[in-house]
């Protein structure tokens, strides 16, 4: 018997629900909704080993595969889904201006100038034009808004 088999033994099924718990707990300290799944599974597995008589062997396939399972599981149906929010751009300030006009206040020079958008001086890219001129937002690159001329055909 190996040093699983030895752990497995001398507590018996009692070890999956120990495991589960000290998975439980790390999934505390490290969220992510990993070790959650792993000790879930730990806990099905104790269950189960209560129920049914299995070898240790048994034990740790149906727990790996079992964890596997769930892990995909979690990632297919609950991560994928995501909640429509009502502050769409609350992490996200520069893409609510994506399609907005507005007039450069520092000329792009070296693909980079300035516009003003409310209080708030917001740094552009794009080609070169003069102050004052409009320029509309195509996209962002971090807190760099992408500009182009008002009129241009891009």
């Amino acid at each position: 018997m190996n040093e699983a088999g030895a752990i497995i033994g001398a507590l018996g099924v009692w070890t999956w629900f120990v495991l589960g718990t000290v998975l439980l707990l790390l999934e505390l300290v490290a969220p992510g909704a990993v070790f959650l799944w792993f000790g879930i599974a730990a806990f099905f597995v104790g269950i189960l080993a209560l129920t049914i008589a299995l070898p240790w062997q048994v034990q740790i396939l149906v727990f790996a595969i079992l964890s596997v399972v769930l892990i995909f599981a979690y990632r297919r149906y609950f991560r994928a889904r995501t909640e429509e929010s009502d502050r769409p751009f609350l992490n996200k300030r520069g893409e609510a201006h994506i399609g907005q006009t507005f007039v450069l206040t520092d000329a792009i020079t070296q693909g980079r100038g300035k516009v003003r958008i409310g209080d708030t001086d917001w740094r552009v890219s794009g080609p070169d034009l003069s102050k004052g001129e409009t320029v509309k937002v195509t996209g962002t690159d971090g807190a760099v808004l992408q500009v182009e001329k008002v009129g241009s055909n891009g």
